[in-house]
């Protein structure tokens, strides 16, 4: 049931460990406010590695997922496809929309419609149609689940990186203090073991971890107020709530 005090949140992003590196402080920040949390990664991870079979690679990755949701406290959510074949199509858009409607968020965190890769764009323009498609009734979802009412407010996160592909800066609507909970940012992210390999190979990260705790630090020194922070964007509300609603910035201004 959702906390009398705290709101639903769901945070969908693309790949185990997307949410650890651009969502994860926010998260257990909202934790703390009696929040209610849920975790999805659209794709499973299948091609993040040098090390395992494709069949391998899901089980190794859907168990660190695992791992990381449990850390965070948040209910986890099945992938629904390969890495790499995240388009925007309906039978994607069905498949989120019957998680949205059973999940019935408050708050749907996704990524920045502004990314280095196509299929975190992907999961953010997913995510976005999935939820405005939440409230009608003849649209269905794969596997059905009834329409579903509310209020809604859509956040995205800051892009990997901290630029979109063209290397142009993105900058958030406001910034959230997480130097509190960086150390378990840092250790909910030390759950997807099999990325240092791989990113390693792959993009050249001598450390995934220090990667996430220098973008974590720039966000903070840009704020000018955090040593760490995480930046966040709002979606306009048409399509979603009656008027502007703004329950991220709420929290944290009282809090």
């Amino acid at each position: 049931m959702k906390d009398k005090m705290g709101k639903r949140v769901f945070a969908i992003h693309c790949h185990p460990d997307d949410i650890e590196f651009m969502m994860a402080g926010t998260l257990f920040r909202l934790k703390e406010e009696g929040c209610e949390l849920h975790y999805m990664n659209l794709a499973n991870g299948c091609y993040g590695s040098a090390q395992y079979s494709k069949e391998e690679a899901i089980k190794v990755r859907k168990k660190e997922a695992i791992a990381a949701a449990d850390f965070l406290g948040a209910v986890y959510h099945e992938s629904i496809v390969d890495d790499l074949t995240v388009f925007y199509t309906p039978e994607l858009i069905k498949k989120t929309l019957a998680v949205i409607r059973e999940v019935k968020p408050d708050i749907l965190l996704l990524p920045s419609p502004e990314e280095y890769m196509e299929d975190h764009m992907n999961t953010c323009r997913i995510g976005v149609t999935a939820a405005f498609c939440r409230g009608m009734p003849n649209y269905p979802s794969i596997p059905e689940r009834p329409a579903i009412e509310g209020e809604m407010t859509v956040y995205h996160s800051m892009p990997y990186g901290l630029t979109d592909g063209l290397r142009n800066k993105i900058k958030p609507d406001f910034y959230v203090d997480i130097e509190q909970v960086m150390d378990k940012k840092t250790q909910m992210l030390s759950f997807h073991k099999s990325q240092k390999e791989w990113l390693d190979t792959s993009q050249g990260i001598d450390s995934y971890l220090t990667t996430m705790q220098e973008m974590s630090a720039e966000m903070g020194k840009n704020s000018g107020i955090y040593k760490y922070a995480e930046g966040w964007r709002r979606h306009s509300h048409l399509g979603f709530s009656s008027k502007e609603l703004s329950p991220l910035e709420d929290i944290f201004q009282k809090s």
